[in-house]
């Protein structure tokens, strides 16, 4: 493999770990949201989670150009902080973090919903905050479904590409993605260099979703 493949497998790699790390934290609050709470506009809010699953990339790419862009209100107060989002390595996070957003909360909510409740009200009959009861009980108990959804989110990501060409381009050496590097190099009549990017992308997907699987049939043998 030449350093270009290299360098975009690297890529890709960080920034889908790090939409990953950075997405699990909102992901396990919507997660036990919907699983343990019940509330007006519930179904509002799954219904807008799940949006991205139904939207097409590119619709997705094209609402975050807007939002980060500089006409918005939260583009306009980035650019006055000097911070700038599009066409950067910071819009390939993003573009992975919404993408890949409702796989991890489905998979959070699914496992979170597993756990006995009689465990957490035994707890909270014995005095624990609710916070306490997240943190060592539930949130232990549905560690499997929250790694596996992790994986899966991660894999998503992996694989994202409308929404990445839409806010991050396709920059060489700064967002240049598995996916966009594939598409870029059949455009430009480098097939010879796609197929072998495109036998990286599909080894890491297989390897990612191969243990979201695992973990999925060690949480349902548990």
């Amino acid at each position: 493999m030449s350093e270009e493949t290299w360098a975009i497998a690297r890529f890709t790699v960080l920034m889908a770990s790090l939409a990953t790390v950075l997405v699990l934290p909102p992901a396990i609050a919507v997660g036990w949201l919907l699983a343990r709470r019940r509330f007006v506009g519930k179904t509002l809010l799954e219904t807008v989670v799940s949006l991205p699953l139904v939207l097409p990339p590119v619709a997705t790419g094209l609402l975050l150009l807007w939002l980060f862009g500089r006409r918005s209100p939260v583009g306009q107060a980035l650019d006055a902080a000097g911070i700038e989002i599009i066409f950067t390595w910071k819009a390939v996070v993003i573009a992975m973090m919404v993408i890949s957003f409702p796989l991890v909360v489905r998979s959070v909510r699914a496992g979170i919903e597993q756990v006995d409740r009689r465990y957490e009200e035994l707890a909270a009959t014995l005095g624990a905050s609710p916070f306490r009861i997240l943190r060592t009980i539930t949130l232990p108990l549905a560690s499997r479904g929250i790694a596996a959804g992790a994986v899966l989110g991660f894999s998503r990501a992996l694989g994202e590409f409308g929404a990445t060409i839409m806010i991050a381009g396709a920059i060489p050496g700064q967002t240049r993605t598995l996916a966009v590097g594939i598409y870029t190099l059949v455009e430009i009549g480098r097939e010879e260099d796609a197929w072998v990017l495109l036998a990286v992308s599909a080894a890491l997907a297989f390897g990612a979703i191969y243990v979201s699987n695992r973990l999925l049939e060690q949480r349902g043998a548990a």
